[in-house]
């Protein structure tokens, strides 16, 4: 779910007059949370431990880069 405010700079760096390196980190950001998203999902199915143990692996490591990118 993105925030308010993740929405806003999001669409700020969206706009037509945006540099390529504001376009990239955009798209990054925008591919990490598709990612997040997804993990989270099938976090919350998972019922093998070694599978939610990987899972929860990814999702911490995705969280850590979008942290970065923020």
């Amino acid at each position: 779910q993105m925030e308010e405010s993740d929405f806003r700079e999001v669409e700020n760096d969206a706009r037509p007059d945006a540099s390529p390196a504001v376009r990239a980190r955009r798209e990054r950001l925008e591919s990490l949370r598709l990612s997040r998203s997804r993990t989270l999902a099938q976090l919350e199915r998972a019922t093998g431990q070694a599978h939610r143990e990987m899972l929860a692996r990814t999702l911490r490591a995705l969280e850590n880069e979008i942290a970065d990118l923020d």
